[in-house]
């Protein structure tokens, strides 16, 4: 077995790519299939532009996809809202195989921006979300499957978005205590926002559905920015991690020959 046919086997992570950030000259469904070829599990974004027939005939692993289409945690128009579309990611999900679903503390817009910013969180948006997040893992079980819920960064990407900070998250996780909600550790959010990545993924561990990267400054692959990914990867190791860690990031070089050297160095960072 060739090294690139093993990348779903390194150490004990399942290595997964974004195939909505690699390939970008590429349709969407070539780059499904340039991953797959890699070796690598998929992850997708935006589900209601896509046709899962075509997805589930590549044969590719896909290991996560956006779980909503519109909604809020605080709001009661916008929970029933986040609720009744992640029923219907649901139903995307399974024909696909995903078995993760991924929600924001608000729903994104264009370039990211959250489509109602919350300037300042109040107590009790805190419980409203709270309560959301119970509604939405009590969805998960019923349907078998998990969402997980994804820090952000403010500074840089998502500015105005509630309940950003993998604090933030980790606290309504936690505080939910399911099985079917979990976090959605995005490593770059993170060391954006929060730093001290090592410490934070120990303390966030029996929490973590699934870890994100991409590097900073940049949010391209590892190797081209500040933070020691292989040191991130046998801590995580180190915690117990056997769960996806997912490429979700830019490639730094243009064309298939870049993206390449992208998934190439995304496997050698997280090869222990």
């Amino acid at each position: 077995m060739s090294e690139r046919q093993r990348a779903d086997q390194p150490g004990s992570f399942t290595l997964a790519v974004c195939s909505e950030m690699v390939y970008l000259d590429e349709p969407h469904l070539d780059r499904v299939k340039r991953i797959h070829d890699a070796g690598f599990a998929v992850e997708i974004w935006d589900w209601t532009t896509k046709d899962p027939a075509a997805l589930a005939a590549i044969g590719a692993r896909y290991t996560s996809m956006t779980g909503y289409v519109s909604g809020d945690l605080i709001t009661p128009a916008g929970a029933d809202a986040l609720l009744e579309s992640a029923e219907a990611a649901i139903g995307f999900a399974t024909r696909i195989g995903a078995p993760a679903l991924n929600l924001h503390g608000t729903g994104l817009g264009e370039g990211g921006l959250p489509v109602t910013p919350v300037p300042v969180v109040t107590g009790e948006m805190w419980l409203a979300a709270l309560r959301t997040l119970e509604r939405v893992a009590t969805l998960g079980e019923r349907h078998g499957v998990r969402f997980v819920l994804e820090n952000l960064n403010t500074e840089v990407d998502h500015p105005g978005t509630p309940f950003a900070r993998a604090a933030d998250t980790l606290a309504l996780v936690s505080a939910v205590g399911s099985p079917h909600l979990l976090m959605n550790l995005d490593l770059y959010h993170a060391q954006i926002g929060e730093g001290n990545l090592i410490e934070l993924l120990r303390r966030a561990r029996p929490w973590v559905g699934e870890v994100q990267v991409a590097d900073v400054p940049g949010r391209c692959e590892p190797g081209t920015g500040e933070v020691a990914w292989p040191a991130v990867a046998r801590a995580l190791a180190e915690a117990g991690y056997d769960g996806v860690v997912a490429l979700e990031a830019f490639a730094s070089r243009p064309g298939i020959a870049g993206s390449d050297a992208a998934l190439d160095a995304f496997r050698s960072a997280f090869t222990l």
